[in-house]
């Protein structure tokens, strides 16, 4: 995905058509963990491009009951979960991306930069 505004968007947009497709040997994906997981790559897209000022790229994948969330993006600083307030507008994407999936974590590439991963099951 490109650094442009428009990524966010574009990536949840593939996300909804890639989990709407039918799928052979594995289970469907329902509508509310569908919702789920377009969510997750919004915002996971949204701190590559804004705070990692980078582009991204992004991996889905569906197996048994679990979609995969992978977004890459080069830049090394880790994303952190900043301090959420009543009245605050942002720093709440990753709070809302762990509440939602079973598992968060961080890679960092060998090559630089890192893989945020989130695992949404069930």
């Amino acid at each position: 995905m490109p650094y442009d505004p428009a990524s966010p968007r574009r990536a949840r947009e593939l996300t909804e058509a890639f989990l709407a497709r039918p799928r052979r040997r594995t289970a469907s994906v329902g509508d509310e963990r569908a919702d789920d997981a377009a969510l997750v790559v919004s915002e996971l897209v949204t701190n590559a491009t804004r705070h990692g000022r980078s582009l991204c790229r992004l991996r889905l994948k569906v197996a048994d009951d679990r979609v995969t969330v992978e977004v890459y993006d080069s830049n090394c600083a880790l994303p952190r979960i900043g301090p959420l307030t009543e009245d605050g507008e942002s720093g709440r994407g990753l709070a809302m991306v762990r509440s939602l999936a079973q598992h968060l974590d961080v890679t960092a590439a060998a090559a630089g930069g890192k893989t945020v991963r989130a695992v949404l099951a069930g």
